[in-house]
């Protein structure tokens, strides 16, 4: 991560926006581990308002372009869709790129890649979620954000990450990454590795249902933590949905996976007592409520009869990745003690053994509320 840039150089940076008043503060904001962000704070003939300011992490982003042609396309397709609809508080309900003085989406500079959206005020996000509400109006936001896509043609987003989700490829490198070990540390978690190596069988499900025509390609977030959904100060509703530097092709099971995996667990990622970690069935029912709600519109059937098995394979897929950046020397994903990232593999494997010991109620909540849902639509 490059250090953060200078209060002058910041200044630089918004002069180059079309952001029309006198800017006072410039500062840090928000609690995200990618990307530097600012809030920005303006004077318009008297009146104020924010702007948000960021670099983008070129590191984990290496292709910033195809990143913002995204971007742009979604948050357009979003805003037009709004309009055309008579929100009346459209630029609450998606974000909006400020335009560079050349009219571009962002700037492209030796220090990075620079990006102004508009603040979206009364509204902000949980990094905990404090009652069952939020998560059924966080889940209902990301379905609603999948319904308002589903006609924008998924093959005009790039592929942002590369294989982001591809369980195959990711079981193959944990694979690898044990072949090698590099630093001798698979001897130390072998009842790991084997726990891993005996669910390879789960590991094509998605991909061979995607293969046979089964699951269609849609234009999916990749990240959805319900931090990611910004709620209302008033009604406590979804607003909008931010993050969009993994917006790009996927399968929608992907993005209700991982919104399981972390929001119906009770303890922290990196839980070190296993005996706290469970996923809470009553938490599964009030996501898929939300989801459900706003996402029947759009889903197919062989969508919804895997939804319950996605937060198991996720889960597993993201406990994989940790081991193999253990076994690796903890490269990829940042660590603040030594066996961080095997105590984060041991957390996501004991979730999966919870998914799996849960799976069959899970089903039996999905099929109640698809039933419910298919007979309340007109």
């Amino acid at each position: 991560m490059r250090p953060p840039p200078p209060p002058d150089r910041l200044r630089e940076i918004v002069g180059r926006f079309r952001i029309s008043g006198d800017v006072g503060d410039i500062r840090p904001y928000g609690s995200g581990h990618i990307n530097d962000t600012f809030v920005v704070e303006v004077d318009q003939a008297g009146a104020p308002v924010r702007y948000i300011l960021q670099r983008l992490n070129t590191d984990v982003f290496r292709d910033p372009a195809a990143v913002m042609r995204n971007i742009g396309r979604v948050t357009r397709h979003l805003a037009d869709r709004l309009r055309r609809a008579g929100v009346r508080d459209a630029s609450r309900r998606a974000l909006t790129l400020i335009p560079t003085l050349d009219g571009a989406d962002w700037l492209d500079e030796p220090d990075g890649a620079w990006r102004v959206y508009l603040f979206i005020e009364r509204a902000r996000t949980y990094d905990q979620i404090e009652h069952p509400g939020q998560a059924e109006a966080a889940a209902r936001a990301f379905a609603r954000f999948q319904l308002e896509l589903a006609d924008l043609p998924v093959g005009s987003l790039a592929e942002t990450i590369p294989d982001f989700h591809h369980t195959r490829r990711r079981f193959e490198a944990l694979r690898e990454a044990v072949r090698a070990d590099p630093l001798g540390r698979a001897s130390g978690c072998r009842p790991e590795i084997e726990f891993a190596f005996a669910r390879e069988g789960i590991v094509d499900t998605l991909l061979d249902a995607r293969a046979a025509g089964l699951l269609p390609d849609r234009v999916t977030h990749n990240d959805t933590k319900l931090n990611n959904v910004m709620l209302d100060d008033a009604t406590g509703e979804g607003v909008c949905v931010i993050d969009l530097d993994t917006v790009m092709p996927g399968l929608v099971l992907y993005d209700f996976g991982d919104m399981c995996r972390t929001a119906t667990r009770p303890t922290p990622e990196d839980e070190r007592d296993l005996g706290r970690v469970r996923m809470r069935p009553d938490m599964f029912e009030v996501l898929a409520r939300g989801y459900l709600s706003a996402a029947a519109d759009f889903l197919l059937d062989a969508e919804v009869e895997r939804l319950a098995f996605s937060a198991r394979l996720i889960t597993f897929e993201i406990g994989i990745r940790f081991l193999a950046d253990y076994l690796l020397g903890d490269v990829y994903f940042k660590t603040h003690r030594p066996g961080h990232n095997l105590d984060r593999c041991r957390v996501q494997f004991r979730m999966v053994e919870s998914f799996e010991a849960n799976e069959d109620r899970m089903r039996e909540i999905v099929d109640a509320l698809w039933r419910r849902a298919r007979e309340a639509r007109p």
